[in-house]
């Protein structure tokens, strides 16, 4: 999370006037992240104050939001702790501030973890799991925003920024990913988190309360929504795995949502093709001197992608 656009006490103040949630008390910018402006928003209604973020979205576009606001009243609905938006007095959740679509949203409690422990890694499994399951069956899809068209596409364009042989490992991660679709495996799909770093959840104590940043889900494999997980969650600084973290993660989901045969045909190629789409994604800002994008480490995926590569994974 991040401020891009700045706001003021009148732009609150207006956005507010739609909803009957009580009178600003004040507001300030969520540092971190890298795609769009938040605030905490505290609020008065008269009992006491409240909190709430508010988010305004930098890239996705007005006729793109009903998908997120569907698919987090939708999850929130069936038990999963993620935020869901605010509706106005008119049934209307989807606002617009600055040009940016907007959405109000309530401050979930708890706390980032920084030293991930097994316990840690059983529950956002178990967590995963019941998000996949809530949204098999949910009504909408969506186009993933950085899927293996991007990669395809993003992958030539930077090649000669890179040396040969990142640029080939590279090509032949997305061409092993694009094998892999092509199995008659039928791998289970749903609607996937796809961001699921472990600055994106909150614990209260050693207890998970949220699952934040629901703004990059969209349609796509179940177990390649884990493996983005299993390679934040699960990975030492040298990109080497935690046996034991791992082991956690896939067995607590597992117990959430068994998996199917081919999953575990699948499952060594899916953490190294969801290590090669974080390296990408990376390299892409890293290597553009016009870049606006707040610059994470391209190399820490690139040492995970090594990793995968040296030790197969397997499922429990």
């Amino acid at each position: 999370m991040a401020v891009y656009t700045h706001v003021s006490n009148t732009d609150l103040e207006t956005l507010l006037k739609d909803f009957d949630l009580g009178e600003l008390v004040g507001f300030k910018g969520i540092d971190g992240g890298i795609e769009n402006t938040n605030y905490f928003v505290t609020l008065n209604d008269g009992a006491g104050n409240h909190e709430y973020v508010l988010t305004l979205f930098e890239e996705l576009t007005h006729d793109e939001m009903p998908y997120f606001v569907e698919l987090t009243t939708w999850l929130a609905e069936r038990g999963c702790p993620v935020p869901f938006p605010f509706k106005d007095r008119n049934g209307i959740a989807l606002k617009a501030l600055h040009g940016r679509p907007a959405l109000l949203q309530s401050r979930l409690s708890g706390n980032h973890i920084e030293k991930l422990t097994p316990e840690h890694c059983h529950q956002i499994g178990a967590a995963l799991g019941q998000f996949h399951q809530a949204g098999l069956d949910f009504y909408m899809q969506r186009q993933a925003h950085r899927g293996v068209f991007w990669w395809r596409r993003e992958s030539q364009q930077i090649a000669s920024k890179l040396s040969d042989e990142d640029a080939q490992l590279l090509r032949t991660e997305v061409t092993l990913f694009e094998q892999l679709r092509e199995q008659p495996w039928n791998l289970p799909q749903g609607a996937i988190h796809g961001d699921l770093f472990h600055d994106n959840a909150l614990f209260e104590g050693d207890q998970l309360s949220a699952i934040l940043d629901i703004y990059n889900a969209c349609t796509g494999y179940l177990l390649y929504d884990l493996a983005i997980v299993a390679n934040d969650w699960c990975v030492n600084p040298d990109g080497s795995i935690d046996p034991q973290r791992e082991q956690a993660l896939l067995t607590a989901y597992g117990e959430v949502r068994p998996f199917d045969d081919n999953e575990y045909l699948a499952w060594p190629q899916l953490v190294r093709t969801a290590a090669m789409r974080f390296w990408l994604s990376r390299l892409i800002p890293a290597l553009d001197p016009n870049s606006t994008q707040k610059i994470k480490d391209p190399e820490e995926f690139r040492r995970i992608l090594l990793q995968r590569i040296k030790t197969p994974a397997a499922l429990p």
